[in-house]
């Protein structure tokens, strides 16, 4: 190639120092190689760009990728919010755990005592019962005095003949109910 037909416009027609100025061109053929690197550049960018973009499967596996390793930072969260729920519920059992014995002591104690208190009121009872028998028999008419005595020393037929006793009774409570005399 000659000098007469290279040129600023690639065409073989020798073009003026004012014309590739004009169209917005290189000045010089330092400026033309730097201009085609850098749209060589820009170029290869935009390819890349494409191709990645087209790439289906590549995009696929990058996006599979990422979901497992999210998958797997949610796994490691939910299994240490599962520990620390256990370890909470636990916590709570041994704690309800020592409440529970806690009131199962006091209510021991409570029954034991009242246990006692009973145990006292029971003979203080007798004691009364013996004591009110005594006063009756002293101060009974004679006839119910000597009705009863036979009846002392044997308190569980006295006791049948007064259930007896108070089932007529109330069998004559009924009745007259029943049949208008109130």
């Amino acid at each position: 190639m000659t000098d007469a037909t290279s040129g600023a416009s690639g065409d073989g027609t020798r073009g003026s120092a004012a014309e590739p100025a004009a169209t917005g061109g290189a000045k010089g053929p330092d400026e033309l190689r730097r201009q085609i690197e850098q749209t060589r550049s820009e170029l290869g960018d935009t390819v890349e760009e494409l191709a990645g973009k087209a790439d289906v499967k590549g995009r696929a596996k990058a996006r599979a990728a990422d979901l497992k390793d999210k998958a797997g930072a949610l796994t490691v969260q939910l299994r240490s919010s599962a520990a620390h729920a256990g370890h909470s519920v636990q916590d709570r059992a041994g704690r309800a755990g020592h409440v529970v014995q806690e009131k199962a002591h006091v209510v021991q104690e409570k029954a034991h005592v009242l246990q006692e208190k009973a145990g006292r009121s029971g003979q203080g009872g007798r004691h009364k019962a013996g004591r009110t028998g005594h006063a009756v028999e002293h101060d009974a008419p004679g006839p119910v005095h000597s009705a009863a005595r036979p009846g002392r020393g044997r308190p569980g037929p006295v006791l049948v003949a007064g259930a007896a006793a108070g089932a007529v009774v109330a069998a004559g409570v009924i009745w007259r109910r029943r049949h208008g005399h109130h």
